[in-house]
């Protein structure tokens, strides 16, 4: 098994430790230590020969001075003009269930179906890492930053002439979406500024790649400020998993126990401040009708909910996938505000499609992305205002039948535009030219 050095180890802690809290990344913490004590895991292609007593983040030194000696380290004709079929790598942080979901697996799928190799390793796991781009025609990175096993990554990528496309859906390059990030409020302070320091380690891989990918137009135009790269937009979109997960999750039988649940879903922590924007008219609405309840789905501090909310509210904990999708069925509707800050304006519409995939109709606010993915009135409701939310919740309440025929539309219109596809609204055609051509 590849010893993985303690910085490393320390930041896979800390980076699942900020998204799915305590408990996920002691999980994590065990099983590791499982595999370690059983000598079970690390890289597919094991860690025979001399190799094996090299660090991970000095893998290929060796390697690359064995080349050098023999006159064979420089590659004079990049592998895209030699190969007729492309082949891509994505080296990729994977530490994250939903962005290994959206910006990885669904990826490998969507070129896949266009007859366009493609494998994936994590960065740490530097053996795989190295396999993979042998044989790839381009390079694409997703969340990494700077250190010694990305730069050697990067280094080996350069020498084989691979282009490279880096991929990010959040702003973490970004020290002017983080000091302004409402979000932070809900967390340790020293978080903030741990976030603050890695900034520049993102952006410098950033202006390191040929050009960049990211997840949303407001992403796009935020990321813009920073780089002068190519920068071009893949929207996340429903995959094959999500269609099935959610047709299952309709099928099962909806308790009718005379309730109306609005849900709030969370998949990572501070999201409590989001609630916040509408928490006034949220909590009138539920405590007018005691069949009412709010059901709150993975992350959240129960201690910022007003008292006289806590006897109607739900709690669904946080949980894979599947079981996220069939608690998130249960619900009447769901509400997806955001505070009005430069990080949110980057979100990607994750939530809605995952809504919409089980049937529930969404009410989200003008920030972000998210209501290009909603029709209004027809799909959903988008609110510009404290008045929108609570006349779009009374609607939804006083009509669930016509609300579950909204709920039924945005699972067709999921069906119809925001599967997999090459329309330009999912990926941009640059970046279909830049694998294809």
């Amino acid at each position: 098994m590849v010893r993985v050095p303690l910085l490393m180890l320390v930041r896979r802690f800390g980076s699942a430790l900020r998204e799915e809290g305590l408990a996920a990344a002691l999980l994590r913490v065990w099983r590791y230590s499982v595999r370690r004590i059983f000598g079970l895991g690390g890289s597919i292609l094991g860690t025979t020969g001399a190799v094996e007593q090299q660090p991970p983040d000095r893998y290929l030194h060796g390697i690359w001075q064995t080349l050098a000696r023999e006159d064979a380290f420089h590659i004079h004709d990049a592998p895209s003009i030699n190969r007729g079929q492309r082949q891509i790598a994505m080296i990729a942080d994977l530490n994250l269930p939903q962005c290994r979901k959206y910006r990885v697996e669904q990826l490998a799928s969507f070129w896949r179906g266009r007859g366009v190799e493609f494998e994936y390793a994590h960065f740490e796991d530097t053996p795989r890492a190295a396999r993979i781009m042998q044989n790839a025609t381009h390079l694409m990175e997703y969340r990494l930053q700077t250190g010694p096993a990305a730069d050697m990554i990067r280094y080996e990528a350069r020498r084989l002439r691979l282009p490279i496309l880096y991929d990010l859906d959040d702003p973490l390059f970004s020290v002017s979406a983080y000091e302004t990030y409402r979000n932070m409020e809900a967390v340790d302070p020293t978080m903030k500024a741990h976030f603050l320091a890695e900034a520049p380690k993102y952006l410098s891989m950033m202006n390191g790649a040929d050009v960049l990918s990211v997840s949303t137009p407001g992403m796009a135009a935020h990321a813009a400020l920073y780089s002068g790269r190519p920068i071009f937009v893949r929207r996340n979109f429903a995959d094959a998993e999500t269609l099935e997960t959610g047709t299952v999750a309709m099928a099962r039988q909806k308790a009718d126990d005379g309730l109306f649940r609005i849900a709030f879903a969370s998949g990572s922590q501070g999201h409590e401040i989001d609630l916040a924007e509408i928490m006034e008219p949220l909590t009138d609405f539920v405590l007018a009708d005691s069949t009412r309840r709010l059901m709150l789905i993975g992350h959240f501090d129960l201690a910022r909910l007003p008292d006289r909310l806590k006897r109607q509210i739900e709690v669904v904990k946080f949980a894979g996938y599947d079981r996220y999708l069939s608690a998130l069925s249960r619900a009447d509707c769901t509400v997806l505000p955001l505070c009005d800050d430069i990080f949110n304006r980057c979100k990607s519409a994750v939530r809605v499609l995952d809504a919409a995939s089980v049937g529930v109709p969404a009410i989200v606010g003008a920030v972000g992305d998210l209501a290009s993915v909603v029709h209004h009135e027809k799909t959903g409701f988008v609110a510009q205002s404290q008045t929108d939310w609570i006349n779009a919740l009374r609607d939804l309440a006083a009509d669930p039948k016509s609300a579950a025929q909204l709920g039924q539309s945005a699972r067709t219109e999921l069906e119809q535009r925001w599967q997999a596809s090459d329309e330009p609204h999912i990926i941009a055609p640059e970046l279909l030219e830049w694998v294809e051509a």
